[in-house]
């Protein structure tokens, strides 16, 4: 549930040092720290492709300059190789690098505060005594003075920061209790699917508040609502399937894209089934973000119109001449490849900004152990313009039964450029 480029917040993981003392039953440790890593997808920031593991490098684009993840191996000089256990447990929980500088909260401390005790001793074994030390300096930032100074986070944690651990909800069952450690924890769900506010702060970090993973923007992607909203979130999704989803990268009508995709083949794909149950038990204890909304009618007269030839409908033609062949005349694609577009929760979305993003730069679904081939769908930002994505967007938004706002030219642009850094297509 991570993606590479965030807002203003974005900023480097952990950028000093440490050391440590061998606790008790260190090999255990060490061997669940890589799973606790695995599941908190360290890898995703902390990663390069063609680099050494967790050196770090990755450029992150904000609008007021870029920054680069940064070294987390144990190495001394540039690394983290000298912290402590209480450095290392202060920084995940608190922000609060060794030095004293505060991180910035697009590191997830807001949720990796709730990791417990036994799996922060066992991250902090694996990543001190099985990650190869490699000295590689850490790439300062882009950002200019005085925007790159932090000592105002002090008061952005102060109001936005519990940095309390977990604590088990008595009146739930283990396997719940289980799913929502992972959720609000590890696995930081909420750092994408749940919306922010002016100061870039979460709007919720629990079921408490009926915004938690109501749905997020980042990045010019929108993370889809992950309550039990029946038109845009998992209310129609089973548990089984949200478990089978977060393994394979499918389910029999919908694929995982954009940022999702890549999560799903770090990290989540690895996970244990017992893991993926609790989460999918967790998640469907959620209510809905919107208790009104309902699933989307099941309709074909889209389906009768363009079997016709009618192609009267903005965008019909559009739809036929390049998506059609993989979603299907009757928007209901093809189990466990081509996604269907009827019904789809995540089509349906008030800010369509994944769609339109996927029209312009493709999507590729995830490879995993039980999906070995990864299905690419190809761009369109060179051969469609502006209007046109506007235009079969908007089709797909409202054909079959589905029932979404429509999209406009400047929406697109916007996101052209963003995303592909492309001139509009003339035509």
């Amino acid at each position: 549930m991570k993606i590479k480029q965030l807002s203003l917040f974005v900023a480097a993981f952990i950028s000093c040092k440490f050391a440590m003392a061998a606790p008790e039953n260190f090999q255990e440790k060490v061997a669940s720290g890589e799973y606790i890593a695995t599941t908190g997808d360290c890898a995703a920031c902390h990663t390069v492709s063609g680099s050494a593991p967790f050196t770090g490098g990755l450029k992150m684009v904000t609008p007021v300059g870029a920054i680069y993840s940064t070294n987390i191996t144990p190495d001394k000089d540039t690394g983290i190789g000298n912290y402590s256990y209480e450095d290392f447990s202060r920084a995940l929980r608190q922000g609060i690098a060794k030095d004293g500088h505060r991180l910035y909260p697009a590191m997830p401390y807001t949720e990796y505060a709730k990791i417990n005790d036994d799996d922060m001793h066992a991250l902090y074994s694996y990543l001190m005594n099985e990650v190869k030390p490699v000295h590689q300096t850490n790439r300062k930032s882009d950002i200019p003075w005085p925007l790159n100074m932090r000592w105002p986070l002090a008061a952005w944690d102060w109001a936005f920061h519990d940095s309390d651990v977990y604590k088990p909800d008595q009146t739930q069952s283990a396997e719940w209790n289980r799913g929502a450690y992972l959720v609000q924890g590890l696995t930081h769900c909420g750092t994408c699917h749940t919306p922010r506010g002016l100061a870039y702060q979460e709007k919720g970090f629990d079921q408490h508040d009926k915004r938690f993973l109501s749905g997020g923007q980042l990045a010019g992607w929108s993370a889809p609502d992950l309550t039990g909203n029946s038109k845009t979130g998992l209310g129609s999704w089973s548990a089984q399937e949200i478990a089978e989803f977060l393994k394979t990268g499918h389910t029999d009508g919908n694929a995982a894209f954009g940022p999702m995709s890549e999560a799903i083949e770090k990290s989540t794909q690895y996970l244990t089934d017992a893991d993926l149950s609790a989460i999918a038990t967790y998640l469907k204890s959620l209510p809905s973000s919107d208790a009104p909304a309902q699933a989307s009618a099941k309709a074909d007269s889209t389906s009768a119109a363009l079997i016709k030839g009618d192609m009267s409908q903005p965008g019909s033609l559009l739809y036929m001449n390049n998506c059609s062949a993989c979603h299907r005349i009757d928007g209901k694609g093809y189990t466990k490849s081509f996604p269907a577009l009827a019904g789809n929760t995540a089509v349906m979305g008030d800010d369509p900004s994944s769609l339109i993003n996927i029209v312009l730069a493709g999507a590729k679904t995830p490879v995993t152990r039980e999906s070995i081939t990864g299905l690419t769908m190809p761009d369109f930002a060179w051969r469609l313009n502006d209007q046109q994505v506007a235009d079969v967007v908007t089709f797909i938004r409202s054909s079959w039964g589905n029932s979404a706002s429509a999209v406009n030219a400047e929406e697109v642009a916007k996101l052209r450029k963003q995303s592909v850094g492309q001139p509009e297509v003339k035509k």
